[in-house]
């Protein structure tokens, strides 16, 4: 793994070019706690994120500021989930997002729009599906406004259905992701997950966290508060309530998917030194197949279990407003500096 230059620029393994974000030591990041001051720009570096060169796929550094309006197509159209959402048809092939501005972080679409897209072509393609189960992403490189779809059943069991999809750009994969859907069959175990602790409290009581600085994404489509009990500053820990801003219309697997990779990497908390990070993959097991909260509102967390020799291994965690847990996920994380 490389070192940083002089003039900024970044060459990572080819896994973390999707969605590196720029951070400094993130207690005063925006979507963690208020930001006392904004990040100075390193040395000759750039506002742009992920820019293209003649030898391969460079990650150029810039403040928070310039990562949350660093995108190749503007900030002027406004595409909601169903526009996102809109152009994937059972066929797959070339899709063209009209304006996929509202949704990108930095140069590539925010990593749960991608995997919607990716869940959508499959849903769409084989529509007889049981409940999604479970779920392995792979974000492999920036994805953009034009990409294609490829969707193949890997096995057929007798309750359980394999599916691979794909988002590939000029022939490579930008994602691929594994989806195992299921019938419920007759329990011969039953548990159930904890509800959060400490109690996160009413999501329309608690603060809104200043956003002002995420990325287009955050900025553009979600409502984020605090929660009543505040994180530890010195734990690895990061809760909000989330909520889409406008009322999506998909269907509730859907919109965990998209909400699920919201939160910023919880070991940004605990960095030394500003640098970028960059999620590599995402797993996670939904723990009800008709998930349902009150308000929109869901409790997001992520939270670090090992952090060393630039990867955090990241636990994903989302609850509905009544303290039942949703969705349950782990999260591979490159962080450099």
């Amino acid at each position: 793994m490389g070192e940083p230059k002089s003039t900024g620029i970044w060459r990572p393994e080819p896994e973390s070019n999707r969605r590196a974000r720029f951070c400094k030591p993130l207690r005063h990041h925006s979507a963690i706690g208020p930001r006392t001051r904004v990040a100075e720009r390193p040395p000759n570096g750039s506002a742009r994120l992920a820019a293209r060169s003649g030898i391969g796929n460079a990650i150029l550094v810039g403040s928070l500021r310039g990562l949350a309006s660093a995108n190749p197509f503007g900030n002027t159209g406004i595409m909601s989930v169903n526009d996102l959402i809109m152009p994937i048809d059972a066929a797959g092939g070339t899709i063209v997002l009209p304006d996929a501005s509202r949704w990108m972080q930095g140069r590539t679409l925010y990593g749960g729009a991608s995997a919607l897209i990716a869940y959508t072509a499959a849903i769409r393609a084989l529509p007889d599906l049981p409940p999604l189960r479970a779920a392995q992403i792979a974000f492999v490189a920036p994805i953009g406004d034009r990409f294609d779809l490829h969707t193949e059943i890997v096995r057929q069991g007798r309750n359980v259905i394999q599916v691979r999809s794909a988002i590939l750009i000029d022939d490579e994969v930008a994602l691929t992701a594994f989806w195992l859907f299921g019938n419920a069959r007759e329990p011969n175990a039953v548990h159930s997950a904890p509800p959060p602790v400490p109690e996160p409290g009413i999501p329309d009581d608690c603060k809104p966290a200043d956003i002002s600085q995420a990325p287009e994404f955050l900025r553009n489509n979600y409502d984020i508060r605090y929660t009543a009990a505040r994180d530890a500053a010195d734990k690895p820990i990061i809760r909000r309530w989330a909520r889409l801003r406008e009322p999506a219309g998909i269907d509730p697997i859907s919109e965990l998917i998209l909400t699920g990779d919201t939160l910023p990497p919880s070991a940004a908390k605990i960095m030394r030194r500003r640098g970028p990070i960059s999620s590599i993959n995402w797993s996670f097991n939904l723990l009800d197949p008709e998930p349902q909260t009150r308000n929109g509102w869901w409790l997001a967390e992520t939270a670090s279990d090992h952090a060393d020799q630039g990867y955090s291994s990241e636990r994903l965690r989302i609850w509905n407003a009544d303290g039942k847990q949703m969705l349950s996920g782990i999260q591979a994380v490159a962080i450099f500096g």
